[in-house]
């Protein structure tokens, strides 16, 4: 049995590590919480654990709970992504890390269909944790390439 993953980002390269184990995951709107008084922004998300896929050819497709966490977040917004509709669900793509002039970091989280959501944050202090025990998925993402 797999160990859940735990990862923490403190640079642009550890939020490629982050985005890379996020790949596919599929995220519902109403599991996306911005704690502006704590200046936390937290996503709950069924991630695909490409990780045991890629260890074997006999592997199960899997999916866990994971929760996404960044913190000293200073603004929040999103593009294309209807908020009032709890029942849309979001597909991960990849985060985009970008430092600013004043030093803080926007990290663009970027869906599918176009959908970002843009974190400002004063430093880099992202983390993913996975919660409970993974389970079986029929369905392995695919990608189509140009």
């Amino acid at each position: 049995m797999s160990k859940n993953l735990k990862l923490l980002a403190k640079t642009s390269d550890d939020i490629k590590v982050i985005s890379a184990h996020l790949q596919d995951s599929i995220i519902s709107i109403e599991d996306i919480a911005n704690l502006k008084k704590n200046r936390i922004f937290l996503m709950q998300l069924n991630r695909f654990m490409w990780e045991d896929v890629e260890r074997g050819v006999f592997r199960k497709n899997k999916r866990i709970r994971a929760i996404l966490k960044f913190e000293n977040v200073i603004n929040v917004s999103s593009k294309n992504i209807k908020t009032k509709n709890k029942e849309n669900f979001l597909e991960f793509l990849t985060i985009e890390t970008i430092q600013m002039p004043d030093k803080s970091y926007d990290m663009n989280l970027i869906f599918s269909g176009n959908s970002i959501i843009k974190i400002n944050a004063e430093v880099i202090d992202v983390t993913l944790d996975d919660q409970g025990r993974p389970w079986e998925t029929k369905a392995k993402p695919k990608h189509d390439l140009f």
